[in-house]
């Protein structure tokens, strides 16, 4: 498909004057919405919990997957479901293992290269109806997680699902990993981690021995972050090894399923190098799109009551269904 570098997103209301205003205040409030939670059993005795918004009649599917220590809840995630909603859509907002506000059972975690969940989550709720169509919405680690689980299974998938749309997602999770140390980014930074190491200490209680606790102190960088927490406990021998095996730009040569990736340049924690500007230049099915602001994901709009992210993706979908 293309690089494009486009102006189509209007911009910011006028206060959000950088990427990091236009980062943090939009995930400060969104809508309410009434999800009916649904919790799925798996065959290896975890558990993932749904959060829908269906209407009888509906035959259109939105499944949307959140960022790195999101959840349903987050205001883009509530607000895509509602959009979508009020256009004949069902949604479904799933939340990763230990997101939904209850821990996960397992000593296993939720990941950026994660395909695992979202396929039982998808291939679930397809039985739930005849869906016509289905499309996958991906926020930041989102993105990255909808956009591998394309690549690797469209060999195998139904036609019904008709690509994936991905807000500003790390490509290149390494990449993402350095964004994280430049300056500026010291709050994502700390946020992420300790939000990660209270939940790795709740693990450590559940599961003694498997987690050296007296290395989460001493942590400078995320890399030493992945490589003494996040490697072992996925299984994996070292951070290097995570990155190869979560970064969805390494599963792209397989992608056979439509994907829109849109990114602002002005993103704190999403650098250019995150992005596939490469893979993409000549891919039959991927395109990049670029914005010059938006934050991660922001993009505020002015005057609606939601954002700009669901006004690109539907502009996408109906060009799909052309």
């Amino acid at each position: 498909m293309a690089v494009l570098y486009t102006n189509n997103y209007p911009g910011p209301p006028w206060y959000q004057i950088n990427g990091h205003w236009q980062t943090i205040l939009p995930a400060l409030r969104g809508p309410k919405v009434a999800f009916r939670r649904e919790r799925l059993e798996l065959d290896d005795g975890d558990f993932l919990d749904l959060d829908w918004l269906q209407n009888q009649g509906n035959r259109s599917l939105v499944i949307l997957t959140h960022g790195l220590e999101g959840n349903s809840r987050r205001p883009y995630m509530r607000s895509a479901a509602r959009f979508f909603h009020a256009r004949g859509w069902d949604a479904l907002a799933w939340n990763c293992r230990s997101c939904s506000g209850e821990m996960n059972r397992l000593f296993r975690f939720y990941h950026h290269g994660e395909i695992e969940d979202i396929h039982r989550v998808t291939s679930y709720a397809m039985q739930q109806k005849d869906y016509q169509e289905v499309v996958l919405i991906g926020y930041s680690m989102g993105g990255a997680m909808i956009t591998k689980y394309l690549s690797v299974h469209s060999p195998d998938l139904p036609e019904v699902i008709r690509g994936g749309i991905a807000f500003s997602s790390p490509f290149d999770l390494e990449a993402s990993v350095d964004a994280l140390e430049l300056p500026g980014n010291e709050l994502y930074k700390t946020r992420f981690m300790k939000q990660l190491g209270e939940k790795f200490r709740i693990k450590d209680q559940r599961f003694p021995g498997k987690l050296d606790m007296e290395k989460l102190d001493k942590i400078e960088t995320w890399k030493q972050f992945d490589e003494w927490f996040t490697a072992p406990i996925l299984g994996v021998d070292s951070a290097q090894e995570f990155y190869d095996l979560a970064s969805a730009k390494n599963f792209l040569a397989t992608l056979e399923r439509p994907v829109l990736a849109v990114s602002a340049l002005n993103d704190p924690i999403i650098t250019e190098a995150c992005l596939p500007l490469e893979e993409a230049k000549n891919h039959p099915y991927l395109s990049l799109e670029l914005t010059p602001d938006g934050g991660h994901v922001g993009f505020s709009l002015r005057r609606n009551k939601h954002s700009w992210m669901e006004e690109r993706a539907w502009q996408e979908i109906l060009k799909w269904r052309n």
